[in-house]
């Protein structure tokens, strides 16, 4: 039975943050929080203590997430690493598939992502024009993963809604051991093999790691097995002067159960929808991505970074019809960190560049059970892109901040399609589109004497249309603005003896959201995807981490999001659909001095979400219970048990939105996993 929930407690980090009593808990001994802090844990690795103090430097929301905090978990896919990070919605849809979104970030896209950089070491996941996917990132191939909620994100010269999410790959000097090799297997068949290792000979460095892993899924027609390389290879020239060369690659196979109505989610939740079945729905894709990176320091006060990086990908994607596509990304940025002072106020600012194109061959032939039949599309996809941007902060008092910057993009999209012989709809076109904009930004910094921050910022955001959202049509591209956001929040975060804690408030104004609509020439709407009326996005992200006994930690994170139509012709102030309206996650840890801990968590959808714009149709409320265990037999050698729905909670994962789920087709829902054990074993030297 799907689990119905009343209302959940919405206090989570109430007087105890200044409670003096709880000063005298012991420290942490594990490096599994996410919080950044102003002031340094001793127990952070140098490389993480050094991400954490300089994404302290932003006045506004980010996570760092540290590989050790989840070591003794089975997370094969981003929405594992993320779990813990305040305000970030990531939901597991189907091998490494998921939902992303933050702060509302690409509602209107049931598949794949937008509004959000997905990068590694600063080299984006995405597309040119930023269409991007998730199954290329393994969760395992990162030293630690940055989060930059919204306009957060500016040091990579973007000003997406979401803001960015960056993973950073070990080196030689800065991995965990030497020699590493985990075995991970348990529920549907699934097993996971991963090897790495790093060295260090005089200025030279090296780090390589390969993962290999087959699932035959918990859905039918759901199995699924990838392989990932990362190699990193640097010379060091002095200090804080290297050069890096990156390789990563990936191939992936994975078969696709689609989304379910609510009446078959609840019979029977295993079940692949129809459709998949009878044409063998895949996603099939191979990679490679090439960076060359340098970090120089020019003087006393400057250093410089940058990278030209291109990347190669190939898909072969059997759906309603087989997609065939070939893309080739290049790019180049330079970003300069700079600290000194101005009028004899402590200053610090970075100011950079990027620049990136892509091209993309699609193709589309008629599906015949996943193999290809005849041609009935064919196209050329080229996008452009540069950003120049700068962050600078003026200490106006020792204490106090003031923040201010922004960033100056322009993209284009440059589209060719020919006619098939014979194809219907088909037909020779070539068109361009292109988009540009200032995106600043404001805002205040204030550090407590102990590191605890207090921060605010306004920030605008604009997000280009991509070529999905644009879908040409033989009079050219749909008449579409880019996005457009005001986005102002305030938080604070810090640790206090025994607690760590993270709070924002946000509301973000939106002008030209991209959703998906129903075409309707009455309302005005002449394309899947359009520019909706004014929305706003508004909502709590926090976060806490309590230290109530040497061995103890309870971590909450608690979610309130408000998204909804501001008096739209259509659909009035309804509420907008995806992001539940309140997420609670929890975990309580003991860890017993002879080196093993249990850890049992809960996920707690505490609302039903709706699923539709003229809110007619909700997706039930959930709770979720799972157990961690884990014992480090000897120092290098670590066991570890990932229970999960203990339960066996038939519940919906997460949904895509409808326009009206009273004449729309409402088989939009993806089951969440049902019961599930996994077992694995680390080994280093």
């Amino acid at each position: 039975m799907l689990f119905r929930t009343p209302a959940a407690p919405c206090a989570l980090l109430a007087a105890a943050v200044a409670s003096p009593s709880l000063a005298q808990t012991a420290a942490p001994t594990q490096v599994d929080s996410v919080v950044v802090t102003a002031r340094r844990s001793a127990y952070d690795p140098p490389v993480v203590a050094e991400a954490r103090a300089r994404l302290s430097r932003t006045p506004g929301a980010v996570a760092v997430v540290s590989a050790e905090s989840y070591a003794d978990r089975y997370a094969p896919n981003l929405a594992d690493v993320l779990r813990d990070a305040p305000g970030v919605y990531a939901q597991k849809k189907w091998g490494g598939d998921i939902r992303l979104s933050i702060r509302g970030s690409g509602i209107g896209n049931a598949s794949h992502n937008r509004g959000v950089l997905l990068a590694q070491d600063g080299v984006p996941f995405n597309e040119a024009d930023g269409f991007g996917d998730f199954q290329l990132i393994d969760p395992l191939i990162a030293r630690y993963t940055e989060v930059y909620k919204g306009g957060n994100a500016l040091r990579f010269g973007g000003s997406l809604l979401g803001g960015a999410v960056n993973l950073v790959t070990p080196t030689g000097r800065t991995a965990d051991a030497y020699l590493g090799l985990r075995l991970d297997g348990g529920s549907y068949g699934t097993a996971r093999l991963h090897g790495e290792t790093a060295g260090v000979r005089g200025d030279w460095d090296g780090f390589a790691a390969v993962t290999g892993q087959t699932a035959d899924g918990w859905r039918d027609h759901s199995a699924g097995r990838s392989v990932h390389l990362s190699a990193n290879l640097g010379r060091a020239f002095g200090q804080d002067r290297e050069v890096r060369l990156l390789v990563s690659g990936g191939d992936i196979h994975q078969d696709i159960p689609g989304s379910l109505t609510l009446t078959q989610l609840k019979t029977d939740p295993t079940q692949a929808a129809t459709a998949s079945t009878t044409l063998n729905y895949q996603r099939n894709m191979a990679a490679l991505r090439t960076t060359l990176q340098a970090r120089w320091r020019l003087d006393d006060a400057t250093v410089f970074e940058g990278a030209v990086y291109g990347a190669w990908k190939d898909l072969d994607h059997p759906i309603f019809q087989v997609v065939d596509q070939q893309s080739r990304n290049q790019g180049v940025f330079g970003r300069f960190d700079w600290r000194g002072s101005i009028a004899g106020l402590r200053a610090d600012a970075f100011y950079g560049a990027w620049y990136r194109q892509g091209d993309l061959d699609a193709k589309q032939w008629i599906n015949q059970a996943g193999s290809h039949g005849d041609l009935r599309a064919r196209s050329f996809q080229n996008a452009t892109a540069l950003d120049v941007f700068a962050e600078g902060r003026l200490f106006v008092t020792e204490r106090l901040a003031l923040v201010g910057g922004g960033t100056w993009g322009q993209a284009r999209r440059d589209y060719r399609s020919y006619a098939v012989p014979g194809v219907a709809g088909t037909f020779d076109l070539t068109t361009r589109a292109t988009y540009d904009g200032f995106s600043p930004r404001i805002g205040l910094l204030w550090e407590a004497q102990d590191g605890a921050q207090v921060f605010a910022n306004l920030t605008r955001s604009m997000e280009p249309p991509n070529f999905s959202a644009l879908s040409p049509t033989a009079g050219g591209f749909q008449p579409l603005f880019p996005q457009q956001a005001t986005t102002a929040e305030i938080g604070t975060r810090g640790r206090r003896g025994a607690l760590t804690w993270d709070l924002t408030a946000y509301r973000a104004e939106l002008e030209h959201e991209l959703l998906n609509f129903i075409p309707d020439a009455a309302l005005g709407v002449p394309a899947a995807t359009f520019n909706a009326g004014p929305t706003v996005h508004q909502g709590i992200e926090a976060g806490l981490d309590w230290r109530f006994a040497p061995q103890w930690r309870l971590r909450q994170t608690y979610g309130w999001s408000d998204f909804r139509f501001d008096g739209d012709k259509v659909y009035g102030d309804a509420r907008l659909p995806v992001v539940p309206p309140r997420l609670y996650r929890a975990e309580l840890r003991y860890d017993h001095p002879s080196g093993w801990f249990a850890a049992p968590s809960l996920e707690w959808s505490v609302a039903d979400a709706w699923v539709d714009y003229r809110n007619t149709l909700k997706s039930p409320a959930y709770a979720v219970a799972n157990l961690n265990l884990g014992w480090t037999v000897r120092p290098g050698l670590a066991v570890f048990v990932d229970a999960r729905n203990l339960f066996d909670t038939v519940y919906v994962s997460n949904f895509g939105a409808v326009t009206d789920a009273r004449i729309a087709s409402t088989a939009v829902f993806f089951p969440g996993e049902s019961r599930s054990a996994y077992v694995g074993v680390r080994v280093s030297y």
